[in-house]
Order: C-alpha cells, then structure tokens, then sequence
C-alpha cells in the first residue's frame, strides 16, 4: 500500500474531525468545554465510551498478547462488568447528587482542600502517563507505516497528531468529543469486524471452525485456576473490577462524559449499556488476535506482540482492507489523546488553578487561561510520547496498567475513605499519606519473591495500594460527621 495514499486518508479523515468539531462547537463556552451543557445523549456517550475505554492499545496489543496469555485478559473484562456496575449506582448517584463539574471536588467537601487538590493532582499524573503511553503505540505504527517513507522523524509525527487533536477540540471541548468518539469508535470497529472477515475467509474456516480451530491450539482458554500464578482467575476478576472502578469511576475524563448527560438514570443505562458491549467487543479482539496467530502460523510471519496486527495487515492484506485498518487505527488512536488532553485541562482550571471559583475573572479570561493550559498540556503529551519512545517497550498494555497500579490506587483509597466511613481526616497529612502508599507498594511489588515466595502480585497492586492509602488515612482521622 503506498504511502502516499495512507497519508492522505489520515488527512481525510481528519478533515472530518474538523468538520464535526466546528459544526458541534458553535457558541460554545466553558460549560461546553468543561461539561457539554449537561445535555449530552446517554446513547452517543455510551458507544463513544468504547472508544475512549479500548483505545489503540487495545487495538494493537491485546490481539498480540494471545499467542501467550491465550484469552486470559477476558478475566479482567468480566472484573471490568463487576466495577462499572460500582460506578453506575454507587459513584454516579453521588457525583449527581453534588452537581459536580469535576468529580474531584467531591474530596473538597468530604475530606478537606488538601485531599482535594491532591487527588486532582494524581489524576493529572495517571492521565498524563496513560494517554501519552497509548498515544505513543499508534504514532509509532503510524511512523513505521506511514511517516518513515517520507523521511520524517518520529517527533514530527507525533507533533503533526497532536496538532491535529487540538485544532478539533480547542473550543467545543466535551461537547465536540461525544460527537467525535462516537464516529470513530464506528470506524474502529467496522475495521475489527472487516479484519476478523477477511482472516476467516483466507483461512478458510467460518465461525464456529475458528472457534475451534483456536480451541485446539488452546487460544481460547480464558481462566488461569494456578493460584500462585498473577494471572489466578480470582485476581484478575477483583483486579478488573478495581481498574474499572478507578480508571474509569475516579477518573475525570470519563466521568465528565458520564455527568455531561441529562439524567441520573440517563447516565446509569450509558454506563451499563458501555459495560455490556464493551465485553462483546474485547472478546471480539482476543477471537482475532487468535486468528491473527493462526494467520501468521499458516504464512510463516515471525512478527510478535504489539507489531503482529500492524504486520499482517499492511504487509498480508489487500490494499482495501489495509486502508480499513489504518482508518480504524486513527479511529483508535484519537479517542485515547483528545478527551485526555481536554479532561486535563478541565481538572488543572477547575481544581488546581479554580478559576470557577475566582469571582475576579470574567469568561472571556476564563476562555483565555483554559486554552493557554489546552496548548501547555499538549505540549507535555509530546514530551512525554518522545520518552516512551526512548524507552521503546515492546508491550505497552502491561506498562500501562503498572502505571495504573501505582497512580490510580491513592485516588482508589481517597474516594473509599470518604463513602465508607465518616472519619475526619487531618487534611495537612493527606498528601504525605499519598505519596507513601505508592512507595510501600514498589517495596513490596520489588521483594515480592521473598515476602511471597511463589505467589505472585499482579494487577492487584491497585488494590494493596489503595488499602494502603485507606489505612494511611484512617490512621491520621479521628471520629466524627463529615461536613
């Protein structure tokens, strides 16, 4: 497939980002940015979700990691059921309750203005390593497949993508993102069927006999039952349910779509609707990723990990379907940098800079200090996206949810704290409480073998983390109603 022509679809498709974005953004403002007016449709939000949720990562590695895990990553899926239900009538109900902007404000009137801003600020740290971290995987694919050919470095690359991002979401915000995640998690997955088609026919199998096929290879298998084993059923389900809960329930960029909805109810039939299609569609990426191996048995490609789907697709497929890969790799791609950027320049106004609550600034400084943090943090996902590209991991899901494990599980603590118990915490050490539970963590995490011997801690490092922060601030509370 030549260069020229991938160049030109992602401008394409590009020009109809902006076209959605300007169409979606007229007369809009900070509520629009911050919030979508609080009248986004729970259906739109809901598919766009999935998007949001699976992310090029998803895309690229989690077909690579079947050749060894087989369908073990499914456990953490039907976690992820388990904790989206916590969200929808546990988390959602408060943030409703408050009117809330950003979620972190909850803290504020729950535990105290430090607890606050210091939740806010791990949001900031997990967001900016998480997004930059799927960011870099497909501008990498796109620089090997597209960019390399014209001769240009990989900062430019990343720079042109991150350009683009905010071009189309420098003004409408979440009420262009709705719009915009809907389309193109539509892409994407009109891309995995066409891939999981076009794999089936050269093989010559239907269904059902690829099912088998993957079956007999042991692919398929989904639960590890060896206890001692990180990948132990029991912990990746509670592993999956507290990512869920965290990475999604305590995290501001998803849950400003969640809140941008009319309704409580609204928004609760979006989360659970999001829940149920997002365990057909992960299970749809492990049937593939089986495929993607028999693929690559049959034709002899040594290609492994996160560089097999790009591989086979490009190099192994017609031209038309090659076409279809690279849209639904774009498709994947701007979902997991456009709502991050903007759901951190949200929380850095609102929570770290308050600019709603500075009564000395109108809306036009408001909209002025808003896109001057826009630009900063996109300037930051460039910095951050050229480190991962020196580090050069070869598997990013697993790098991704270690991240998750160390910043996630002190908000994970914070948020259980304040709904489970009616403590009074004594704000000045909050802080000190947060950046200790992380640090007991990569103690343990590091000595693991011989505290635990042959057991092995995986993804439950979020939870131990999150224990920890919760007993850290148990023990610096005292009784009493919360305010």
């Amino acid at each position: 497939m030549s260069p020229v022509i991938l160049f030109s679809l992602v401008i394409a498709y590009f020009l109809l980002l902006l076209g959605v974005a300007w169409f979606t953004s007229r007369n809009a403002n900070n509520e629009s940015f911050f919030i979508g007016n609080r009248g986004s449709n729970w259906m739109l939000v809901a598919f766009g979700m999935i998007g949001t949720s699976l992310s090029g990562v998803t895309f690229v590695s989690v077909p690579g990691t079947v050749g060894i895990e087989a369908f073990s990553y499914f456990q953490i899926v039907i976690g992820n059921l388990i904790g989206y239900g916590v969200v929808a009538f546990v988390l959602l109900p408060v943030y409703y309750k408050l009117q809330l902007t950003s979620i972190y404000n909850y803290l504020q009137g729950r535990l105290g203005f430090l607890s606050y801003k210091t939740g806010a600020s791990f949001f900031i740290l997990s967001r900016i390593l998480g997004a930059t971290a799927r960011l870099y995987l497909v501008v990498n694919v796109l620089h090997l497949t597209i960019l390399k050919d014209f001769g240009l470095p990989f900062w430019v690359g990343a720079f042109v993508i991150l350009l683009m991002i905010l071009l189309y979401t420098f003004e409408g915000g979440v009420k262009t993102i709705v719009w915009t995640d809907t389309l193109q998690t539509g892409c994407m997955l009109i891309g995995l069927v066409v891939c999981v088609v076009y794999i089936l026919n050269d093989l010559n199998l239907g269904l059902s006999e690829g099912v088998k096929a993957l079956g007999d290879k042991g692919y398929s298998n989904i639960f590890v039952t060896d206890p001692s084993s990180r990948y132990f059923f029991v912990k990746q389900i509670v592993a999956g349910a507290f990512i869920s809960i965290t990475m999604t329930g305590m995290d501001q960029e998803m849950m400003q779509k969640n809140i941008s909805v009319r309704t409580l109810k609204d928004s609760q039939k979006n989360m659970m609707t999001f829940a149920v299609i997002f365990m057909l569609v992960v299970l749809l990426f492990l049937f593939l990723g089986g495929l993607l191996h028999l693929f690559a048995e049959s034709k002899g490609i040594a290609a492994r990990g996160d560089a097999l789907f790009p591989t086979i697709a490009l190099e192994y497929m017609p031209g038309a379907v090659s076409i279809i890969f690279i849209i639904a790799l774009i498709s994947a791609l701007f979902p997991s940098a456009d709502g991050a950027i903007t759901a951190l320049t949200a929380s850095f106004c609102i929570d770290i800079l308050g600019i709603q609550r500075n009564a000395g600034l109108d809306d036009h400084r408001r909209k002025r200090i808003r896109q001057v943090v826009h630009l900063v943090f996109a300037a930051l996902f460039l910095l951050f996206v050229m480190a991962f590209k020196w580090m050069n991991n070869p598997s990013m899901i697993g790098l991704i949810l270690k991240i998750a494990g160390y910043t996630y599980g002190p908000l994970l603590g914070l948020f259980a704290f304040g709904i489970l118990t009616k403590r009074i915490v004594n704000d000045k050490l909050v802080p000190i409480v947060v950046v200790v539970a992380p640090l007991l963590c990569f103690l343990v995490d590091y000595y693991q073998q011989y505290i635990f011997g042959e057991f092995q801690i995986g993804l439950e490092l979020l939870f131990l983390n999150g224990l920890f922060t919760f007993l850290g601030l148990w023990i610096i509370s005292g009784k009493g109603k919360p305010s």
